[in-house]
């Protein structure tokens, strides 16, 4: 007879700490935690709390003309961005036409969405409708002059669809060049190498305002007679350029941490040189210069402000373009304005921090699974 006793296994202890012992534990466990504590408190509320009272308690969220913002102690006045909200997003761009813009914008979050989903399948046929089939897409609605649509001139391009024009073009194209780029320093032969150092060295050595104004003004003047091109599309090579030297130096880095031993076991298995970066080198030397690469394009994201410079009006550029109307002239329409500019670049950086911090924990459960 049988007499073994089958055990039941026991459910995992799960330890939870409440508010107060958390706060006991991490916040106040000694005499300069506590300090340290209360003084963060008192940081957060000084900053804070002053801020809440300008862009809550004493801000006006209503009114069609500048009399909505001129109480006493007045805060932010919210009327303006609700006023001029459009001209924000879309610039002067025809408000007839502004469905066009809206119909870009779905085509962005299209076939940008499935690159940046790991389980999303079809990640070739994403890559090639984000490099080729959304420029000409966007570029046919948003010119138009083609298949029925009216044209639009791009200066009267303006707002939020400029600055993602101007970030987006730079981010998808600088990286594939960067990739190129610190591949060619790398090379055994001395003419791509010298070519690629140069074109490295020469675009991080110049500020992005002498590489606009040099696409801008300077570009028509070494092009042959009548060929010309649009000013922004000059800007948005400019702006490639430029971010493709700084990836370069970021693909580098990845490239440089791989030991040796890599490459010759892609060797000996028969690997060719671009079969052995394209299955085993790449995608290693990527992941690990992933916060590298996102820092970069935060950085780009943020230095689409300087194509004001050269007269195209982005989101901050239209913004300031209207601190001109005279029936929103208050105190605190500039400041009100520059903080809604503010949060809207916050949203997007903040955005590709997090997914960067996304991917780098996804790679590493990937990566332990393989080393199971």
């Amino acid at each position: 007879m049988d007499h073994t006793v089958s055990a039941k296994k026991a459910p995992p202890i799960i330890h939870r700490l409440g508010p107060v012992r958390w706060a006991r534990e991490n916040l106040f466990s000694s005499v300069s935690n506590s300090l340290l504590t209360l003084f963060g408190l008192w940081v957060l509320w000084a900053v804070f709390g002053s801020l809440i009272e300008w862009a809550i308690v004493n801000a006006s969220f209503s009114g069609n003309d500048r009399s909505a913002c001129m109480k006493p102690e007045q805060g932010a006045c919210w009327p303006f961005v609700e006023a001029k909200f459009g001209q924000f997003m879309y610039g002067r761009y025809p408000v007839d036409e502004r469905w066009r813009v809206n119909i870009t914008f779905i085509l962005m979050a299209i076939t940008i969405i499935p690159i940046l989903v790991p389980s999303f399948g079809y990640k070739k046929a994403n890559l090639v409708a984000l490099l080729i089939g959304l420029p000409i897409a966007s570029f046919i609605l948003l010119s138009g002059g083609v298949l029925g649509l009216a044209g639009v001139e791009t200066n009267l391009w303006g707002g939020l669809l400029v600055t993602l024009v101007v970030a987006l073009t730079g981010i998808v194209f600088s990286l594939p060049l960067g990739i190129l780029l610190a591949l060619g320093r790398r090379s055994d032969l001395p003419i791509i190498r010298w070519l690629s150092i140069g074109f490295i060295e020469i675009f991080r050595g110049i500020p992005l305002i002498t590489v606009l104004f040099m696409a801008s003004v300077m570009l028509p003047l070494f092009l042959p007679e009548g060929v010309n091109f649009d000013k922004l599309v000059r800007c948005l090579i400019g702006v490639a350029l430029f971010a493709s030297a700084y990836m370069a130096e970021v693909v580098r880095a990845g490239l440089e941490s791989l030991p040796k031993g890599q490459y010759e076991a892609a060797y000996t298995q028969g690997f060719g040189y671009w079969q052995t970066h394209r299955l085993i080198i790449l995608p290693q030397a990527l992941k690990v210069v992933i916060p590298g690469i996102v820092n970069t394009f935060i950085g780009l994201f943020k230095d689409t402000t300087l194509v004001l410079i050269v007269g195209i009006f982005d989101l901050l550029g239209i913004v300031q373009l209207n601190f001109t109307d005279s029936s929103w002239a208050t105190p605190q329409t500039a400041i009100t304005g520059y903080i809604f500019v503010a949060m809207v670049f916050w949203i997007f950086c903040f955005a590709m921090s997090r997914y960067s911090i996304f991917m780098e924990r996804h790679l590493s459960v990937e990566q332990r699974k393989d080393n199971i």
